[in-house]
């Protein structure tokens, strides 16, 4: 299925929350950066430089996934709170939206690009590397504040 993929919208956060809540819980537990990212994307992610990019269904307008760019450094975002809605994984949606979200960063001359994942979540881990990501060592990347935090990946743009 094609997804239309676009940006943030006021009243999105619900989405935002909902589709981020329901991958993490399912493995994990919500951590304090989930709480407060989640609660406040806004302020967390869009006012501090970061897009968050939505798929929405073509034809119901139903929101099916979230990627988002956190700003770093200069040239630098990571690549985070990515979820699709579970009845429609397995479909080709996330590599759509992360395509279209690599795209975008690139439009806004990132540099490199950034993530963290647990190393549990192989079909994430697959397609990231099939978008060329590669692992770094855990000495070499950035400090988490996430506890969950396993798999360490980078791509230069």
């Amino acid at each position: 299925m094609n997804v239309e993929i676009r940006e943030f919208q006021s009243g999105d956060e619900i989405h935002f929350r909902a589709l981020n809540e329901a991958w993490i819980t399912a493995s994990f537990h919500l951590e304090d950066e989930d709480v407060a990212i989640l609660g406040d994307p806004q302020h967390h992610i869009l006012d501090a430089g970061g897009h968050i990019y939505f798929a929405v269904h073509p034809q119901t307008g139903e929101i099916l996934g979230c990627c988002a760019l956190l700003a770093m450094e200069d040239g630098c975002f990571e690549v985070a709170k990515m979820a699709i809605a579970e009845s429609y994984r397995g479909q080709g949606l996330g590599k759509q939206l992360l395509r279209t979200t690599i795209a975008a960063a690139r439009n806004l001359g990132a540099r490199r690009l950034y993530l963290v994942t647990h190393h549990s979540l192989k079909n994430a881990i697959g397609l990231y590397e099939s978008e060329g990501f590669v692992h770094l060592r855990p000495e070499d990347a950035p400090p988490s504040p996430y506890a969950r935090a396993t798999v360490f990946m980078e791509k230069y743009l």
